[in-house]
């Protein structure tokens, strides 16, 4: 019999690519995950793990192990979703995670409704960049999370992870109030200094592309990733700037907002087979009420 605890080490070693990443993500040491894998090699009977250089690469059965891993998960999963149904009520602990524009007009009202529909149910929130969302899932540090993409920028589908749709919002070029209404506005910031996200994360990625899909390159004099930051540098005449619907709760004084042909699309994310889990249930269903109850979002 396979040791699912020594198929998920493989999986993590798949998509971190190195075992001493896969220690840190685990909190093992380098030398217990490699001992872990070489049991897993003598439990299967075939090599999963070839040398090169000083790490290590998965042969061909790995990787066709590692498919296989997805689904036995994914059906745990869903066993634990069915056993949660059967006891009846929600009890215990759910972790949320959210990034940091969906928190106060997503997440809280989200929090109220579960707090006072499920008592019973011990509400973590976390707010972190969308890009870290698919491994604090994968590791079990989230059990639901909020993530986005843009139509512009899409971001790939993870395999141990299932989605559902909540929002779709419009995305606005923040300029100065003393910046006359551009007839076409990408182009007609070309030359002006921009307030982006920090590299590495999905705003920083999409103002670059926007402005490519413009034909420029933008002079960047900022990085800001809270858009409060971002609209105050802007009222400021430090730049402009991407920022979208959901993280606007009125023009804000000093600013103008045009909105563009690019839409930041929300999602709530959980493992896969984790969909018909009664604390996921009841958490997608409070989260889309409180969208629901935003304001002409869209």
């Amino acid at each position: 019999m396979l040791d699912v605890r020594r198929l998920r080490l493989l999986r993590d070693l798949a998509r971190l690519g190195t075992i001493a990443a896969v220690a840190e993500a685990h909190t093992y040491s380098p030398s217990a995950v490699s001992q872990q894998l070489a049991a897993l090699q003598r439990e299967t009977g075939v090599v999963l793990l070839e040398r090169v250089g000083r790490g290590v690469r998965l042969t061909a059965t790995a990787t066709a192990l590692v498919r296989h891993t997805e689904v036995i998960l994914a059906g745990l999963e869903a066993a634990e979703a069915t056993l949660a149904a059967a006891r009846g009520g929600l009890l215990g602990t759910v972790r949320i995670g959210a990034y940091p524009s969906a928190v106060r007009p997503l997440l809280l009202p989200a929090l109220v409704e579960l707090a006072r529909e499920h008592p019973g149910l011990d509400l973590l929130v976390t707010e972190l960049d969308p890009v870290a969302v698919p491994a604090a899932l994968r590791e079990r540090r989230l059990d639901v999370a909020l993530v986005h993409d843009y139509d512009i920028v899409p971001v790939q589908t993870d395999p141990a992870l299932d989605s559902t749709p909540l929002l779709d919002e419009t995305v606005f070029l923040a300029l100065p109030a003393t910046h006359p209404v551009p007839v076409d506005p990408m182009p007609a910031v070309r030359d002006a200094d921009w307030i982006i996200g920090s590299p590495g994360t999905l705003c920083h990625a999409v103002t670059l592309h926007a402005c490519d899909l413009a034909g420029f390159r933008p002079n960047v004099r900022h990085h800001a990733d809270d858009f409060t930051a971002v609209l105050a540098l802007v009222a400021a005449g430090q730049g402009v700037g991407l920022v979208p619907q959901l993280a606007v709760e009125g023009p804000p004084a000093g600013t103008r907002l045009v909105p563009l042909p690019i839409r930041r699309r929300t999602r709530i994310a959980y493992r896969q087979g984790a969909a018909d889990h009664p604390a996921v249930l009841a958490s997608i269903a409070a989260l889309r009420g409180a969208a629901a109850d935003l304001p002409e979002v869209g």
